[in-house]
């Protein structure tokens, strides 16, 4: 099969096709043809997922069709469609766990189904299992264009939350109006308090989703409401300290907190998919949200798929099409 690798050198992510024997379905996993994938800023910066030495496959999520049952899995037969987690994505044929294999409704396509598992199921994790975030509460989403940022502003109006969104681009922002982006903060420095308490009568934010990273940590404290929740998901400007304010930390009795699934078990995985399937599958699965795609590359094309990534001129997810004509 065919397989792409990556590979940190001189402070840059360089990707190479190779070809590679198919992989084989563990107990408790399947083998799944894959269909399409997306990408994820994460794996191309350097020191993020990826760090400087030898080559690693590459690919995070997608979705397919199972074609191989591993020892002990009865939740799932061959021919399934399935979206999900799985390493080396980036292939013809992939692996995935049996617990965060996720059958696919019907009225999804196979790019649809690659632009949901990630994103889907860390907002799940951000929003509900640790933001807890109600209806009428005020959200915030630094760099709210990224594929994560779009998915979190669907699922806060589908949980009748108000959101904030910053972006550099105002034609973006002018975009996800249609989606529902209450404020919109033209800005990619760590300048939008003000404008966050402009926004909600002096009180703040209830819960804020730094997409971007350290430079923006201190200014995301300062829009916090009393017993705000901060979740820490990406680093996009690799900037990785940030000034805390103790004092606010204390009075307010804030929660920070991180998301992230290197560290987790397959049990704690499995767990937020367990939550995504009860609490956003039925919204997608009945066209309430409908993932975001900004353009589909061709498996050949991934290495451009990704220097699209790279130019920061898209708006939600960006699809790689792995079977010609589906």
């Amino acid at each position: 099969m065919q397989s792409y690798w990556i590979q940190a050198s001189g402070g840059k992510t360089l990707l190479e096709k190779r070809d590679m024997p198919a992989p084989e379905a563990g107990p408790g996993q399947v083998l799944v043809r894959m269909h399409a994938v997306s990408l994820n800023r994460g794996e191309f910066i350097v020191g993020g997922l990826t760090k400087a030495g030898a080559a690693k496959p590459v690919g995070a999520e997608g979705a397919g069709e199972v074609v191989k049952l591993g020892e002990g899995v009865s939740s799932l037969k061959a021919g399934d469609r399935v979206m999900g987690r799985c390493a080396a994505a980036f292939s013809e044929f992939a692996v995935m766990e049996a617990r965060e294999a996720i059958l696919m409704p019907q009225r999804l396509s196979w790019e649809e189904g690659a632009a949901i598992p990630l994103v889907f199921n860390v907002v799940h994790d951000m929003l509900i299992a640790q933001g807890r975030l109600a209806a009428g509460e005020w959200l915030l989403v630094t760099g709210v264009s990224a594929g994560v940022g779009v998915a979190a502003l669907q699922v806060a109006k589908m949980l009748g939350a108000r959101v904030i969104g910053t972006s550099g681009s105002p034609g973006k922002l002018e975009r996800l109006k249609a989606l529902g982006l209450d404020v919109g903060i033209l800005t990619r420095k760590a300048d939008f308090s003000d404008a966050v308490m402009k926004a909600t009568d002096g009180k703040g934010t209830n819960l804020v989703i730094n997409n971007v990273g350290g430079s923006v940590f201190a200014e995301c404290v300062r829009s916090l409401a009393f017993e705000g929740r901060f979740a820490t998901v990406g680093y996009v400007d690799n900037v990785l300290t940030g000034e805390i304010d103790i004092q606010a930390l204390h009075t307010k009795r804030l929660t920070l907190f991180g998301v992230s699934n290197k560290l987790r078990n397959v049990e704690q995985r499995a767990k937020t998919v367990t939550g995504f399937i009860a609490d956003l599958l039925p919204a997608l699965a009945d066209g309430r949200i409908r993932p975001v795609i900004d353009k589909v590359f061709s498996f050949d094309e991934i290495p451009a798929a990704k220097d699209y990534m790279e130019s920061n001129t898209h708006l939600g997810k960006i699809v790689v099409r792995v079977q010609p004509g589906n």
